[in-house]
């Protein structure tokens, strides 16, 4: 699908946000969705997936009419501040739009008052969402279309309820849309109970493995990782390095870490403030830090420019959301680098992803780079273990000169001639034996 294919309004986007093509995930949602179907949009993390909703949506937008038209779920404030910043460009498109975002950590009372004027659009966290519809401060019986992003996190982080209270109330069926990097079996059974005769669209995103992407990983020992993140951290030049934790309390860790060892560092999960959340988006809007500590969650949606390495301080427990980080670098066919800092219990899920990335098993000491043992490969065995001294010959390095293999084989063969010619003796003596205590018996 080419961008003279789309209607006005939808072209028009495409030229404020500056793009010349569309997605694979944009391409493939819109005629869905302009025809006013559900639809479960599958693609991974930095795809395109929110302009690939707001673009056919803008066109059934009425800016004269004081009515929500549009309500757009998100699972936690840091998406849902990035959805309004990119929602915020259609009123370039449509100058009367208002668009309202309301998420956790805001201020309710400020949130409520803010609504007297109805918005046609708004952006939120289910929670939020909930409570103010609850108290009929939003109205959503003149809904349009109900977007619910990143639908596999609103799962695990026990958001279905908030959504069947948004939706249950609701007369007038929306068209619904569900946009998320994977679609767990426990959402096709929401998916099925609310949404009508749904499409499901699958991407076949290629880039974060066919871009040009360097998986490393790198063997902890007997450090923990912060002190292994230090040991790697003189060994790259970073234009911004984004490293992940697997909690909040190892992402406080890993901050305090840097800031004690002079790396100026941005901290991103959910356990801050709003406050300090604020303050961290500025900072990488700034674009004047090098490192940014997050968790998976805080940086699920977050867009961060210009990221060329990723570290992961070992597996997350569900293996896929090692693919959802490696996704932030390698954008647009730049280069990119993703390191993993692993231990013994990483080991599993290490063999696990190395079906699907091809991983260099690296060290680095002094900020010097040298190749390491891959703790899966296959040992080879000498076909003459058992026996000692063949092994000695067998795996004796000796420098390569003219004919050293023969003089290998020559020597093993000697060895396992020794070998019979004593098999031989000691059946020889043994008979001997049998045959004398024969004889003693019959005299």
């Amino acid at each position: 699908m080419e961008l003279k294919d789309l209607d006005e309004l939808s072209y028009r986007l495409m030229e404020v946000n500056g793009y010349t093509k569309l997605s694979d995930v944009q391409a493939l949602s819109y005629k869905s969705i302009r025809k006013g179907k559900d639809v479960g949009v599958i693609s991974q993390t930095g795809s395109g997936k929110t302009l690939a909703y707001l673009l056919p949506l803008i066109c059934i937008l009425e800016e004269d009419k004081q009515e929500t038209q549009l309500l757009i779920s998100a699972p936690t404030r840091e998406l849902a501040y990035q959805i309004h910043k990119e929602a915020l460009k259609m009123k370039e498109v449509l100058p009367k739009l208002k668009i309202k975002l309301l998420s956790s950590g805001t201020d309710s009372l400020k949130s409520k008052k803010s609504l007297a004027n109805t918005p046609q659009v708004i952006i939120g966290t289910p929670g939020r969402l909930k409570a103010l519809m609850k108290e009929n401060i939003i109205r959503l019986d003149k809904l349009k279309a109900f977007v619910i992003d990143e639908a596999d996190m609103t799962l695990e982080y026990g958001f279905l309820d908030d959504m069947d209270a948004l939706l249950t109330p609701m007369k007038n069926q929306p068209q619904i849309l569900c946009f998320s990097a994977t679609f767990p079996n426990e959402f096709r059974l929401f998916a099925k109970k609310y949404l009508d005769n749904p499409q499901i669209i699958e991407v076949e995103e290629k880039s974060h493995l066919q871009s040009k992407i360097n998986h490393i990983a790198i063997s902890c020992g007997h450090q923990d990782y912060g002190q292994a993140l230090l040991r790697l951290l003189p060994g790259f030049d970073p234009y911004v390095c984004l490293i992940f934790g697997n909690t909040r309390e190892q992402c406080d860790e890993i901050y305090k870490l840097l800031q004690a060892n002079d790396y100026k560092a941005v901290l991103l999960h959910g356990g801050l403030q709003d406050r300090e959340r604020q303050k961290a988006m500025r900072a990488l809007a700034s674009q004047k830090y090098r490192y940014v500590i997050a968790s998976d969650v805080a940086a699920r949606g977050i867009d961060i420019e210009g990221i060329s390495h990723v570290v992961s301080l070992g597996l997350p427990s569900d293996l896929a959301f090692y693919t959802h980080r490696c996704g932030r670098t390698g954008r647009s066919g730049r280069e990119g680098t993703c390191f993993l800092l692993y231990k013994e219990e990483d080991l599993y899920g290490l063999k696990s992803l190395s079906k699907t990335f091809e991983f260099s098993y690296k060290d680095i000491k002094n900020g010097k780079w040298r190749d390491s043992k891959n703790p899966f490969a296959v040992k080879r065995k000498s076909k003459h273990i058992d026996d000692p001294e063949i092994a000695k010959i067998a795996n004796k390095k000796s420098k390569v000169k003219p004919g050293y293999k023969k003089k290998k084989a020559s020597a093993i063969a000697e060895v396992k001639r020794k070998r019979r010619r004593d098999y031989i003796r000691g059946k020889i003596k043994e008979e001997k034996k049998r045959l004398y205590k024969e004889r003693s018996k019959k005299q």
